[in-house]
């Protein structure tokens, strides 16, 4: 017999209270905090979309084996921007965090790469996220005014809001 070990006493176990509960799975939690994200964010990019180049996916889609998102009018483009943000986080300083938090840049540069906009029509989106900037005296490239020191996720909601309002507005 060990040290420990006596033939007298009982076996150990923890009290009622030291036991965890487990009310739900962490995959019932993760799908409960994802719910109440809007429906335009795109999931994460496939495999494909991160590894294969876009000259080898365009060719495969004309062979007809591959089929691209369709890319989406600037206004769009601004709110599926804003709900990448939302659903992966916002961050400063940098395009996309370790973690995968991304910046306003970042974010487009996603939905570019995974061909959810044109750079044509991404140039649009920009130029509306520009004036939607001025009319708050801001006159400086966008994701210069991300990284400011003092600036906020709910400010960058409303301008992004605001600028996918305004390229609404001239039918874009």
């Amino acid at each position: 017999m060990s040290r420990n070990t006596t033939l007298d006493q009982a076996p150990r176990t923890a009290p009622p209270s030291a036991a965890p509960l487990r009310s739900k799975t962490t995959r019932q939690l993760v799908d409960e905090a994802l719910r109440g994200l809007p429906a335009a964010a795109p999931v994460a990019p496939s495999w494909s979309h991160r590894v294969l180049p876009a000259a080898l996916r365009g060719f495969l889609a004309d062979l007809g084996l591959w089929q691209d998102p369709t890319p989406q009018r600037p206004s769009t483009h601004l709110q599926q921007t804003l709900a990448v943000l939302r659903r992966y986080g916002w961050c400063q300083s940098m395009d996309v965090t370790a973690t995968g938090r991304l910046c306003i840049r970042g974010a487009q540069n996603l939905l570019e790469k995974t061909g959810h906009v044109t750079p044509q029509a991404r140039d649009r989106a920009v130029h509306y996220l520009r004036l939607a900037l001025a009319e708050h005296g801001v006159h400086m490239q966008f994701f210069a005014w991300n990284d400011l020191p003092d600036q906020t996720f709910t400010a960058v909601e409303n301008r992004l809001t605001r600028a996918a309002r305004l390229a609404r507005e001239n039918g874009e």
